[in-house]
């Protein structure tokens, strides 16, 4: 195969660009919808680029480029993938450019051609076939380059986009709502926010959850610190479940979730509550534990210092008791009075008997001294109860254990 075109074909080629510059232009507004206005591609960025590439093939036909001469294309292939075009669209219009000029090729054959026109067309077809191959895989090794440092760049925006919601700081004179907005939040919805401990150094441990959660229609954007992976999801009431079920799905480390919540003001909150239930869970098993949706618990979540000095001090003296006694009075404490107070329900929770019940919350009064008939001694124990719940098997610090009471209060 020869390594050009015959020199005739070529200096006819360029005589006729122009003309067939505008052909081109013209089939491919009219052939393909993206080129059809101008929302992505501006016309004289199109002419242009199909007038640049279509002379580089001739260029390529005489056998005179170089390696510098792809420039085109690598141009080509990076400026559309910043403007957003398809890439399959952006290697139709190379084809139908390519079809247009290899026609032209053959038309000219056929009516100028000698004997040996058939040889001159085999030759001129494998290198132009050569030649846009080289070309295409050129624009779309720009293209998709271009495209990875559009995506990595748009990742770390949304990452300092979410910073900002967590830290509720000002960015630009921009608050919480205009942050949401570009992370496209939904601002009349439901938000909550989930924090991962990371599997080692910077590591995420919900791998993949901002993809699954789309596909479900759930918006949500996120951080990554080198300890905590942390993410703002936009979610109606019924996405709550599917969405902890994806969670748990791709969690390989402890995870907290906020209550729901409706203000991006109120981020920095939902992230300190996500934290606190992460904290609640044992160190070393994967696992998701959403924050309780009690105000107290929120209250509580604000101060665990002083919630763990006010569990001391109401149950100090069942913390006191062997571990086996201890848990099973903790964990009937627990069922009584997530039942509504009710022995017959708990039982039912607890698989006991409601008489077992009752003996154990005779126990919490005896050792803590506070009724369950009282109104102010309930309020004490079941402040405590979620105090204990927020921070299982911790201790004010410096406590001592608590004396022994009287059983009045």
């Amino acid at each position: 195969m020869n390594n050009a075109a015959p020199a005739a074909l070529v200096t006819w080629l360029e005589t006729r660009l122009p003309r067939l510059i505008d052909d081109v232009y013209a089939a491919v507004c009219d052939r393909i919808d993206l080129y059809r206005d101008e929302k992505i591609v501006p016309r004289d960025d199109l002419h242009r680029s199909i007038a640049v590439n279509l002379r580089f093939m001739v260029t390529a036909l005489a056998g005179n480029h170089t390696d510098a001469d792809l420039a085109a294309p690598v141009e080509t292939g990076s400026r559309r993938a910043h403007q957003g075009a398809p890439l399959p669209e952006v290697l139709q219009v190379y084809r139908v450019g390519c079809a247009m000029l290899w026609d032209m090729v053959v038309d000219q054959a056929r009516n100028h051609g000698g004997p040996a026109t058939t040889d001159t067309l085999v030759d001129v077809a494998s290198l132009l076939w050569q030649v846009t191959d080289d070309h295409a895989v050129r624009l779309t090794e720009a293209y998709r380059a271009a495209s990875a440092e559009l995506l990595v760049a748009q990742q770390r925006r949304r990452s300092a986009l979410a910073e900002a919601l967590f830290t509720g700081q000002r960015v630009f004179n921009a608050g919480p709502w205009e942050a949401g907005k570009l992370l496209g939040l939904s601002l009349d919805g439901k938000l909550a926010v989930v924090a991962a401990e990371t599997r080692g150094l910077a590591e995420e441990s919900l791998i993949g959850v901002e993809r699954r959660l789309a596909r479900l229609g759930i918006v949500s954007a996120w951080q990554l610190t080198p300890t905590l992976q942390a993410g703002v999801v936009s979610l109606r009431d019924e996405q709550r479940d599917p969405m902890l079920a994806v969670l748990n799905e791709v969690a390989v480390a402890r995870a907290g979730v906020s209550p729901l919540y409706r203000s991006l003001v109120e981020t920095p909150r939902a992230l300190h509550l996500a934290r606190t239930a992460l904290a609640g869970l044992p160190p070393g098993k994967p696992d998701v534990r959403p924050f309780s949706s009690s105000p107290l618990a929120a209250f509580l979540a604000y101060d665990p210092d002083e919630g763990r000095r006010l569990a001391e001090e109401v149950l100090g003296a069942v913390l006191d008791q062997p571990t086996e006694e201890r848990d099973i009075l903790l964990e009937t404490l627990h069922a009584y009075l997530t039942c509504g107070g009710s022995s017959d329900r708990a039982a039912e929770v607890l698989h006991c008997h409601a008489n077992t019940v009752r003996y154990r919350l005779r126990r919490i009064r005896e050792l803590t001294g506070r009724s369950l008939t009282d109104p102010r001694a309930i309020a004490e124990l079941v402040t405590a109860a979620q105090a204990l719940r927020l921070n299982p098997g911790r201790r004010a610090p410096g406590a001592a254990p608590a004396p022994q009471t009287d059983g009045k209060h």
